[in-house]
């Protein structure tokens, strides 16, 4: 799967945006502030139907502008593939595949795998357990339909058993027979989806290693461990044993929304104990092995995305991910740099074809 061509009229910094694209690598290079990773994260909205970077969907509208669109021409399976993302101003996002529109946009995620590796993902490790857990169900929703659907289902059931634990809280009441009715309805969901992220890991986590040792070119021990209630006690045990607790807090306090990853090095928190040098390897080595799943999961190569890398790697690290790239199980990549010599030269050394892009 290649992305041929892209266009943007009033997105982020841009009025009107054309660009046609190698099936290998494509840089974008310039100062900051010219709209660089803006490309990328335009290029991110076509898979994902949402900004990387900027959750509010207006904020991607250029200024005292009323509209975006987003339209990328893509190649998959031998045939050509449009899709375009819009917003207008106080209305609905569209996202539409050859001109006609997604009914539900989780119905499109997944049909354009793609990974991106930025100096955001640094909250992974610094940030709460809910940044950790869009990234776990980020790699499984690429792949499985039906695992998306039950998030979507488990997280509108949870916003209703906690609506009702505020309503018995207000009116001094309480019900067991109707929160039993939620209790159930999360627990198929939330027992299905403890499941799915279990295996997912066991099969993540090694790939994940594989990729450490090969970027930092060590052999410390790394590793992931999925930190889950279900672990330890079915979801309606849960339900059962901290109802008093959740009357009292007027929210959920135990289930699947609560799960995290711990991520370790040589035994230890990676947050405290890792060097900057190791974090940043343990994030690539993250994406990159997200990359990896992907592919084996949908059998389609994703599409990389490379923002600002030079500038946050030593250019040991760098160097080891061209190396990777250069490797034939990649598609195609883009890259954001500062520096239009440096980026050139270390893309030189991969004997892939290429274009520069100058803003």
């Amino acid at each position: 799967m290649i992305l041929k061509s892209l266009s943007l009229l009033n997105y982020k910094n841009f009025d009107a945006y054309t660009v046609e694209f190698d099936s290998k690598i494509n840089c974008f290079v310039g100062s900051n502030g010219v709209g660089k990773t803006n490309v990328l994260d335009a290029i991110y909205h076509l898979s994902f139907g949402k900004s990387y970077f900027n959750p509010v969907a207006s904020q991607n509208i250029k200024h005292d502008e009323d509209f975006f669109v987003v339209d990328g021409l893509y190649e998959k399976n031998d045939r050509d593939e449009k899709v375009i993302v819009s917003l207008k101003r106080g209305q609905k996002k569209i996202i539409k595949r050859n001109g006609k529109a997604y009914d539900r946009f989780s119905d499109h995620i997944g049909f354009l795998p793609l990974v991106i590796i930025s100096p955001a993902d640094r909250d992974l490790i610094v940030e709460g357990s809910e940044t950790r857990r869009k990234f776990i169900d980020g790699v499984i929703s690429q792949s499985d339909k039906n695992y998306l659907e039950y998030l979507l289902n488990y997280s509108k059931i949870l916003s209703q058993r906690n609506a009702l634990l505020k309503y018995f809280a207000l009116n001094n009441n309480f019900n067991k027979i109707t929160l039993d009715v939620y209790n159930e309805q999360l627990n198929e969901y939330g027992t299905e989806i403890h499941r799915k992220r279990k295996l997912f890991l066991e099969a993540f986590t090694p790939i994940f290693k594989s990729r450490y040792k090969s970027i930092s070119n060590d052999n410390e021990d790394v590793d992931l461990l999925y930190n889950s209630q279900l672990n330890n006690s079915p979801l309606l045990d849960l339900f059962n044993a901290n109802i008093n607790k959740d009357r009292m807090l007027q929210y959920t306090s135990a289930g699947i929304h609560k799960d995290d990853l711990d991520f370790s090095i040589k035994q230890y928190p990676v947050k405290k104990f890792g060097s900057q040098g190791q974090q940043k390897s343990f994030l690539i080595a993250l994406k990159l092995a997200q990359f990896d799943f992907i592919k084996i999961q949908s059998g389609v190569t994703p599409i990389l995305l490379l923002d600002d890398i030079f500038d946050k790697l030593d250019e040991q690290r760098v160097s080891q991910i061209i190396k990777l790239v250069n490797d034939e199980n990649f598609g195609q990549l883009f890259i954001s740099d500062t520096h239009a010599d440096r980026t050139e030269k270390a893309i030189k050394s991969v004997h892939q074809s290429y274009q520069m892009f100058k803003l």
